[in-house]
């Protein structure tokens, strides 16, 4: 495909990373992503694990060379690995990577590893196992640690903690949460909560300034400044004399739209061209109404490009959520 076109939009960022969710569903209730009482949606409304295979091809023809998995909770649909095992073969997509709980990983990270997937990002926000519990309403944190803990034997490229720092709750496990990346010769990255949603509680009550994690930490360890990247919004420092680099990913305190190089795709097939907008794109029916044939659906991501907005713009001070759908429905 030498004259192919790529993904390019109205600001001259070129697109080359999708996030695909593959479903709403998750084992956890995490308090800043998903009400307790959640209503998922019904198995038709829900793109077939072939639509999103001939997904990532397409986009993959159109340039996008890193692919992320993700939900709810990817691993918790059934038959995903055969998902992951389809887009391994991909010619093209050069870095297959997931974000997860970590619930299923004792399980499946042999699986996922000869499936071709390179790098898991695990979602932990706290090392105290009844507090783990309260955050994420039903998980259990020695489940997950020992999910991390196959895929460190698994030997994938790279493992990172994701942490979602809120004030009185978690906040003050900052420090904890590195010296255990350090220990286990891994990374992590703080996200800032974002508000994307309704949960029970205010985000201007519990958000923690990624500015201020940072600064806690230089307290505590000798932190470089790099320059590496991952391909997503991350900023990243390394822990002098250890394995672990620290990414903060700051979508209020640093706003990281100049550099944007991804979209989102929900478990319904919207392409959703940012996270804290609604421009989007509905690709299941062009999937469904053409079944043999790309075209169509190639026109519509193209043509998608002209709606990606600059950027977002976060503000803590408003009473109802800057978008209401929730995390867990456009992908973690």
């Amino acid at each position: 495909m030498l004259n192919q076109p790529t993904l390019v939009d109205q600001f001259g960022r070129t697109v080359d990373y999708i996030r695909l969710s593959i479903t709403d569903r998750c084992d956890f209730r995490c308090v800043y992503c998903m009400s307790e009482d959640m209503a998922f949606l019904q198995r038709e409304e829900v793109l077939s694990l072939e639509e999103c295979s001939r997904l990532v091809r397409v986009f993959v023809s159109l340039g996008v060379s890193k692919v992320r998995i993700t939900g709810g909770e990817p691993l918790v649909r059934k038959n995903a690995l055969w998902l992951f095992e389809e887009l391994g073969k991909l010619d093209g997509l050069k870095e297959l990577v997931l974000t997860t709980n970590g619930s299923q990983l004792e399980k499946k990270a042999t699986a996922l590893k000869k499936a071709g997937v390179k790098r898991i990002n695990i979602s932990i926000d706290s090392l105290n196992a009844e507090r783990f519990k309260k955050i994420t309403r039903t998980g259990d944190l020695n489940k997950v640690l020992t999910g991390l803990q196959a895929s460190i034997d698994e030997g994938f490229e790279a493992i990172k903690i994701n942490t979602v720092l809120m004030r009185g709750s978690n906040d003050d496990e900052a420090a904890d949460l590195v010296q255990f990346a350090i220990d286990q010769k891994i990374d992590i990255s703080f996200i800032e909560e974002m508000p994307l949603g309704e949960v029970d509680h205010t985000r201007e009550s519990s958000f923690v300034s990624n500015a201020d994690t940072l600064k806690l930490l230089q307290d505590k360890y000798s932190l470089l400044p790099s320059t590496e990247s991952t391909g997503g919004p991350a900023r990243y420092w390394r822990v002098a004399n250890s394995h672990t680099k620290i990414g903060f990913i700051s979508p209020h305190s640093h706003n990281f739209c100049e550099s944007c190089n991804r979209v989102r795709i929900t478990c319904k097939g919207e392409l959703y061209l940012c996270l804290g907008q609604e421009d989007r794109i509905d690709l299941m029916p062009l999937l469904r109404d053409n079944p043999d044939d790309d075209a169509p659906l190639i026109a519509a991501i193209l043509d998608s490009m002209r709606i990606k907005p600059k950027g977002h713009d976060f503000d803590l001070r408003r009473a109802e959520p800057a978008v209401i759908r929730f995390m867990s429905y456009t992908g973690g």
